[in-house]
């Protein structure tokens, strides 16, 4: 029996994601597997896109940056003092905080883009936010989601590996 991609159902990409000018972003060396139906899983878009199909099935989606990973917001940028870091510091690394201004719970990482003397640019956006990106998916599998995973409404590996609900 060839089950479809409908709700509830638990589905198996293999994908790859380039930019419009067909720069790879991500290879998508690991599978992508997700419970379908509007549990914030994926990117609505590709849902969207994806419902109905089989396995076997490929699409091709462009997602715009407000569809992706959002645009890009120049307030996220920081610059602080390198004497507020640890001495082994380098770019790309990743520290938590809050935006300047904002509740102290609403916490968001921020990545170290530049070292310069004194001073350290942090950028509390996505790597990708602003892109316009092309995820080109195959449906490699589809199976009925368990009781458990609809419950919990996220998929849970073999045998429960993985599982890491409270």
């Amino acid at each position: 029996m060839t089950t479809q991609i409908i709700k509830n159902t638990v589905v198996t990409l293999d994908y790859n994601v380039t930019d419009p000018d067909g720069q790879v972003v991500d290879a998508g060396r690991e599978p992508i597997i997700y419970l379908h139906g509007g549990y914030d899983d994926i990117f609505p878009r590709i849902e969207e896109e994806l419902h109905e199909k089989k396995a076997g099935d490929t699409i091709r989606v462009k997602l715009q940056p407000d569809e992706a990973f959002g645009d890009y917001d120049a307030e996220l940028v920081q610059i602080e003092p390198r004497k507020d870091f640890p001495k082994e510091l380098e770019v790309g690394m990743q520290f938590e905080g809050a935006p300047e201004g904002s509740d102290d719970e609403d916490f968001i990482v921020y990545r170290v883009t530049e070292i310069a003397d004194d001073k350290v640019v942090l950028d509390g956006n996505h790597p990708l936010a602003g892109m316009a990106l092309i995820f080109t998916c195959t449906v490699t599998a589809v199976r009925p989601a368990s009781a458990e995973e609809i419950e919990h409404g996220h998929v849970h590996g073999e045998d429960g590996e993985g599982h890491t609900c409270h």
